[in-house]
């Protein structure tokens, strides 16, 4: 016990052992600056010091603008706009695809490079539910108020028609065809002989999305109608619509006449497409 206490006493007096730091003028060693000092009164500031370091450093990184310059960490605000730029080029790298998918089709459009699709008229039918429904047995009741229901039906005169075609396909021209539909011959349209300056117009409601001239079919007019259809008018004269035109049914859009290296006379070289792909536009108009 002696040994320790002895030991501690010495470390006592080496704290609290008094001691003078003097600066002096190195030429005249005149004395400039004292200050008594022991190594606990050394221990005790450096301690305050940097627990006051640790707190400003703190307040800077927390409460200061100061933080966002620390790498990995960043405010809310910088958060929530990188999360809404995330989300924004992410929007318009899907807008893109659609729209590279969409200038692709009407590329095929105008080179005639196009997937047949085996429709036919029963394509623009309203379509049916395909559910299983559950057979009911019905009752003679139910029977009998069928039939009275049925009779005063029948004689109703105020009962509103329901359309069953969805989309009904105005002719452009009336003509005689001179070249039909083929896949064999990746003819995929149909070309019709008019007379010159024939007027030729919209089959269906739509808007123009192309009207210019090009080398291989000349004056060319696109149109994009709902339901999935898309016609196209080649080796026209002469356009009367522009790109953006809103056209209606039986609108005249062109006039006929003999354009482009693949011309052979005065024709209309119609083609139709529903959701991408060509069909044959005989199947649903009646050009003659």
């Amino acid at each position: 016990m002696s040994e320790k206490r002895l030991k501690r006493q010495i470390i006592k007096k080496k704290l609290f052992t008094k001691n003078r730091l003097v600066i002096l003028n190195e030429d005249s060693f005149e004395e400039i600056f004292s200050l008594k000092l022991t190594l606990m009164n050394v221990f005790v500031v450096a301690t305050v010091g940097a627990i006051l370091i640790i707190t400003t450093t703190t307040f800077i990184i927390a409460f200061t603008p100061l933080r966002e310059f620390i790498p990995g960490y960043a405010s809310d605000e910088l958060k929530r706009n990188a999360t809404e730029l995330a989300l924004k080029s992410d929007s318009l790298s899907n807008s893109i695809k659609k729209n590279e998918s969409y200038i692709a089709s009407i590329k095929k459009v105008l080179t005639g490079d196009l997937d047949y699709a085996k429709l036919n008229k029963d394509s623009i039918y309203a379509t049916k539910s395909n559910e299983k429904v559950e057979e009911i047995k019905t009752s003679k009741a139910e029977l009998e108020l069928r039939d009275q229901v049925a009779q005063e039906d029948k004689y109703n005169l105020f009962e509103k028609a329901q359309p069953k075609v969805s989309s009904v396909l105005f002719s452009p021209v009336k003509g005689s065809i001179t070249e039909g539909f083929s896949l064999k011959n990746k003819h995929l349209a149909v070309d019709v002989a008019l007379a010159k300056n024939t007027p030729i117009k919209a089959t269906l409601n739509g808007t123009v999305i192309f009207a210019d001239w090009t080398p291989s079919t000349g004056n060319v007019i696109i149109i994009r109608h709902n339901n999935g259809f898309i016609s196209a008018y080649k080796h026209a004269a002469s356009l009367t619509k522009t790109q953006g035109d809103v056209v209606r049914t039986g609108e005249v859009i062109a006039l006929a006449g003999s354009t482009g290296k693949e011309s052979t006379g005065v024709h209309l070289h119609f083609e139709l497409w529903k959701d991408g792909y060509a069909i044959d536009p005989a199947q649903f108009i009646d050009f003659e």
